[in-house]
Parts: structure tokens; C-alpha cells; sequence
């Protein structure tokens, strides 16, 4: 068996009870429209790194993370009793800024894209094709 393997599957099963719990039991009205995008394990299993994203502006995501850490200890004992680990990993919570980044990127993609079907005359600048020049 992988060395990591183990840390994996145990993130992804926090990833899912956390999900829930935050779905159907946490009731604290600082926690918005909430994603819990991934969990990541140390090899030890002492710990949890949740990475989540959440709608709206800053103010919001800086509610939900309040909101997520006065739910932390609710979450833990939940997780401890639905998953029956020896110890429980301590939680962390994080904003995941991937998300937001894959969004920048492709808005700069597609306005790229724009400026060149406005301006057809900039596909055909010198470089752009692929033609060799030693031909």
C-alpha cells in the first residue's frame, strides 16, 4: 500500500462528513454558501487542513471563517463519532484561493480571445504563425 494513501482517504471522508454536517446540523448563520473543495491529512493524521470557498465579498468570507471556527469543536466530535478514528485530526481552516485564481486566468484567456476576434488583423503579426524561418 501507498505511503499516502491512507491520509487521502481519510481526508476524503472528513471532506464528506464536514459537507454534511455543515449542510444539515451547523446552524450558525455566519456560514454562507459554503464549499469545502478539498481536506489535506499530515501522514500522522494529527491534523486536517480544510480548504474551502465560499460566495461573496470579503466581509462574507471573513464571516464564514469565524463561523467555521466557532464550529470547529462541534465538527471534530461529530467526525470523531461518525468516522471511529483512534484520534481525531485537529481541524485547520482555509481559504482556498485556487479557485479564485483559475477564475483570473480564464477571464484574462477569454478576453484575450475577444481582443483577437475583434482585431483579426493581430493573428497575422510576424511570430504568430508556424511556419520555420530556416525553410
Amino acid at each position: 500500500m501507498a505511503q499516502g494513501s491512507r491520509p487521502d482517504r481519510v481526508g476524503d471522508q472528513i471532506r464528506a462528513e464536514i459537507a454534511e454536517l455543515i449542510t444539515r446540523e451547523v446552524h450558525d448563520p455566519g456560514i454562507g454558501f459554503l464549499t469545502i473543495t478539498r481536506v489535506k491529512v499530515t501522514p500522522d493524521l494529527q491534523q486536517a487542513r480544510v480548504l474551502y470557498t465560499t460566495i461573496g465579498d470579503d466581509k462574507a468570507r471573513a464571516e464564514t471563517g469565524k463561523a467555521l471556527e466557532r464550529a470547529k469543536p462541534f465538527l471534530r466530535r461529530q467526525i470523531g463519532r461518525r468516522l471511529r478514528l483512534k484520534h481525531v485530526p485537529a481541524l485547520e481552516f482555509f481559504y482556498d484561493e485556487s479557485i479564485a485564481q483559475q477564475d483570473r486566468i480564464e477571464r484574462i484567456m477569454l478576453d484575450l480571445q475577444a481582443e483577437r476576434e475583434a482585431n483579426p488583423h493581430l493573428n497575422d503579426l510576424p511570430g504568430d504563425d508556424d511556419t520555420d524561418p530556416a525553410k
